[in-house]
């Protein structure tokens, strides 16, 4: 089969593509004809082996597909590594059916994204009617379906961030109630004017670096802020549990695989109740662009530069 494989870490130079035996599926696992592979700035960490968890050389990267198992049963599914790739041994703990009338690109986008989204929402933050809520990337995978679910669950007001006029303009249009420029000096002042002058209850941050500091200060009494990525690879201050007490403020970390050791099925509740609104029109997908197998090396150099919008996808049959 087809698929790119690293054998040293790196940036997008590392990634080869190359002709590699099918792999088996073992002892709980499916066996996938991958239709689409979804693309994650993730993945950027995966192959520097800068992730949270640790990579083994060789190395297949990518993390979840699209396809077709025997039967002919489709499903979406989240993987370790191998996902990019013409055929992908998956997880059957971590595979999810795909209704009639999801395509590929929104059934990855939940996944990673949707589910993301929902458990920060749900699960990290808590979110309550009426609070504010600062959405950073909201141009982005996860932060395109946030908007709209914090909108949607009844936040007084959402506040997405943006680094050009084109991704505000696309932030708004998702349901955003003001738009920040994200390469602003202050983001505390920038946060606290686009909440008319009153601190923030809300933030999902997946930055880094001065901006997650300068969020963690704009956060009201009781305010929440989750973390969930450093896009900037540049970490952020050590947080002082005194500044916490003296302020009434929580900071909260979320990793997608930790919700799965949750009980009562939660990532699979959230799948569901995603898949039902994008059925009933209540929540749409930003199509971020699709590359072919050969063109992953340039998705990659999009992802790190900050380029896209939305859901990237690969098609490994071209």
């Amino acid at each position: 089969m087809r698929a790119i494989q690293i054998t040293e870490f790196g940036g997008p130079e590392v990634l080869t593509e190359v002709s590699l035996p099918d792999p088996v599926a073992g002892e709980g696992e499916l066996l996938v004809e991958v239709s689409r592979a979804g693309l994650n700035y993730a993945d950027t960490h995966q192959a520097e082996n800068s992730y949270l968890s640790r990579m083994q050389l060789p190395l297949v990267p990518g993390g979840e597909v699209v396809g077709l198992v025997g039967g002919g049963r489709r499903v979406v599914a989240l993987t370790s590594s191998g996902g990019y790739a013409e055929k992908a041994a998956v997880p059957a703990a971590t595979a999810f059916d795909v209704p009639d009338g999801i395509d590929d690109l929104t059934a990855l986008s939940m996944v990673v994204q949707g589910a993301t989204a929902w458990l920060l929402l749900r699960k990290s933050v808590h979110l309550e009617p009426g609070e504010s809520v600062v959405v950073h990337a909201g141009a982005g995978g996860v932060g395109s379906i946030a908007v709209q679910l914090a909108k949607k669950w009844g936040a007084g007001r959402v506040i997405a961030t943006a680094s050009s006029a084109e991704k505000r303009a696309l932030a708004t249009g998702l349901g955003a109630d003001v738009v920040v420029d994200s390469t602003v000096g202050d983001m505390t002042e920038a946060l606290r004017d686009a909440n008319n002058g009153r601190r923030v209850d809300v933030v999902l941050d997946m930055t880094g670096g001065a901006v997650t500091d300068q969020s963690v200060a704009a956060l009201a009494p009781f305010g929440r802020l989750a973390f969930y990525g450093m896009a900037s690879r540049e970490q952020p201050s050590a947080v002082a549990l005194a500044d916490l007490l003296s302020h009434s403020t929580a900071v909260v970390g979320m990793w997608l695989p930790h919700a799965f050791r949750l009980p009562g099925r939660v990532v699979h509740r959230a799948m569901g109740e995603l898949f039902d609104l994008v059925l009933a029109g209540d929540l749409r997908v930003v199509a971020g662009g699709e590359y072919g197998l050969s063109e992953v090396r340039r998705a990659h150099e999009d992802l790190r530069s900050r380029r896209t919008t939305g859901k990237l996808v690969l098609d490994p049959s071209r």
